[in-house]
């Protein structure tokens, strides 16, 4: 059953709705392109998990702030996701706090919180748990690490995988449990799926952490792993000195070829998705054909000193839509394609994932989730 919304709520929500198509827009250029190949109600839903992370990897990332404000913030953010807090009055009390140097698309999507949140609440009960439960886990990690960040790198690998998951691991599980709400086809893949969720964000998360290194370390921040280049005799910590040296190319390789691995397990958790989900397809396989095309960038170009070296280009882009058109519905060409894609390059075989959440439902019990019969609303299509 839809609930019935009265004339001044469906405003509210229709304005809402319009913010949220047209941020999106403004805060990413790449998931702009590829959320609205969604079927409606997972683009709606998939478009606000988006831009709920970003609320929260903008308070991550604000430079003017200590460790313990943003650890404040983030959880504040999140008594607003759980219904336990009001978004005008957070949004009132952080917003004007933001760095000026912060973009402004981000500063004004603090600033209208409560736009955001409205539509998180038009959501069915499922859909509000499953970004609830992201945003949750994502905060805690990001709250974890922001003690430890510095330009010197992780300690290990291990500390790399733990980082993924708490900031993009998590998505690809919240994804798929958006996923497995739209489709009982999808539902029934469930357990083979979220095995490889987490694989899926890392190969996404781990292509940017090798493109923006140097951007990072502008920052004071560093999540290349320190013991991969001990061992080929490289300190991170005198990087710009170190990164012309064969050494750290052989170190490099490393990172591309666990990278890869993961690219792999995201192109079979895509191939694992009905084949009439034609929408849902293109979603995951432009996201990985990117990657895989910026990997290749890297791997040509070690010695880089800029992301925008290693960006893949708008022709490119466009080469990957629409070979994803005419190939998506394919397992057999897709394999081919991300074979001759990925030739040449470094690839270590990703078999078992340790999660450091202990396990998917591992969430703060005091989330207040919906009855679906009484908060899920009939909502138009946004776009084409």
């Amino acid at each position: 059953m839809q609930a019935t919304l009265s004339v001044s709520a469906q405003d509210t929500l229709a304005s809402a709705l319009a913010y949220q198509e047209n941020i999106l827009a403004s805060v990413s250029r790449t998931f702009a392109l590829t959320i609205p190949q969604l079927p409606k109600d997972l683009y709606i839903a998939v478009a606000n998990a988006y831009l709920l992370c970003r609320i929260a990897d903008t308070i991550e990332d604000d430079a003017a702030w200590n460790t313990q404000q943003k650890i404040q913030y983030q959880q504040q953010f999140i008594e607003v996701i759980a219904g336990h807090s009001d978004a005008r009055q957070f949004a009132h009390s952080v917003a004007p706090l933001v760095a000026p140097e912060t973009l402004a698309a981000e500063r004004e999507l603090i600033a209208n919180t409560h736009q955001v949140i409205a539509v998180t609440r038009s959501l069915s009960g499922g859909q509000q748990q499953a970004l609830y439960r992201c945003v949750q886990v994502m905060g805690r990690g990001m709250n974890h690490y922001q003690r430890s960040a510095c330009s010197s790198g992780l300690a290990a690998q291990r500390d790399l995988d733990f980082y993924c998951y708490y900031v993009a691991g998590v998505v690809g599980e919240m994804l798929t449990d958006l996923f497995c709400h739209h489709d009982p086809a999808i539902e029934r893949q469930r357990e083979q799926l979220m095995q490889l969720a987490p694989s899926f964000g890392q190969a996404l998360q781990m292509t940017n952490i090798l493109k923006d290194v140097w951007d990072d370390r502008s920052r004071g921040v560093c999540w290349w792993p320190q013991a991969t280049f001990r061992q080929h005799g490289v300190s991170l910590a005198q990087l710009e000195t170190q990164h012309q040296s064969a050494d750290f190319q052989q170190a490099l390789n490393v990172l591309i070829g666990i990278t890869h691995g993961h690219i792999q397990n995201a192109l079979r958790y895509t191939l694992m998705l009905p084949r009439k989900e034609g929408g849902i397809r293109k979603f995951c396989l432009w996201a990985l054909g990117l990657a895989i095309l910026t990997l290749k960038n890297i791997h040509q170009l070690p010695h880089f000193r800029s992301g925008q070296e290693v960006k893949v280009s708008r022709r490119r882009v466009r080469q990957v839509i629409v070979l994803s058109k005419l190939f998506g519905r394919s397992n057999k060409l897709l394999k081919w394609l991300f074979s001759k894609a990925g030739q040449h390059l470094p690839i270590t075989e990703i078999s078992n994932f340790e999660r450091p959440v202990p396990n998917y439902d591992d969430c703060d019990p005091s989330f207040e989730y919906p009855d679906d019969s009484s908060n899920s609303v009939k909502i138009q299509s946004m776009h084409a």
